[in-house]
């Protein structure tokens, strides 16, 4: 993952003022200190409000990368308690099965992405379509899923996760065969 700050040479000045509103948001979601659960659903009430546009990437980060879904690192709080990532979805790329360590909330900003959700034993328990301007937030347990772009355009998404990605190096717990 590359780390990109967002500034008015990467981003329409209307993104900008969302993405630092976004910041300002979550900060005091935190700060109520709830449950995991409850954050991620006060981190989705606020990314549903300052949602920005697939333009807070670059050109370059949007193009994606051939081989595997590409992260960008937008944002880590100084004191480690959350990220804000930019993924870019290519035609027919995925992630693993997996769950995930922390709370995390997902906006799609640019095409579908196809999520399958699972319960402990893998049992496939249902399925969404996500399309701009859709936002969802959950906490382990009961996180496993995966996601897909199943169209033939690229798709776009912010991901929110309640730690430092930089230092652990990714938001996963464990991925499932």
């Amino acid at each position: 993952m590359t780390t990109t700050p967002v500034t008015p040479a990467t981003a329409t000045p209307t993104s900008v003022i969302a993405f630092a509103d976004l910041i300002t948001a979550v900060r005091g979601a935190i700060r109520a200190r709830a449950d995991w659960a409850r954050t991620a659903q006060l981190v989705a009430d606020h990314l549903r409000e300052h949602l920005p546009g697939p333009d807070i990437l670059t050109a370059d980060q949007r193009r994606g990368d051939p081989d595997r879904p590409a992260g960008h690192i937008l944002h880590v709080e100084p004191d480690g308690v959350f990220s804000i990532l930019g993924l870019v979805w290519r035609p027919g790329q995925a992630t693993r099965i997996h769950d995930h360590i922390t709370w995390c909330v997902v906006g799609v900003l640019q095409g579908v992405e196809h999520e399958d959700l699972y319960d402990d034993q893998l049992n496939p328990i249902g399925a969404n379509d996500n399309h701009p301007g859709d936002v969802s937030g959950f906490a382990p347990p009961g996180d496993i899923h995966r996601i897909r772009n199943t169209r033939a355009r690229t798709a776009i998404s912010l991901h929110i996760y309640g730690t430092d990605i930089t230092r652990i190096g990714s938001s996963a717990r464990r991925y499932y065969d």
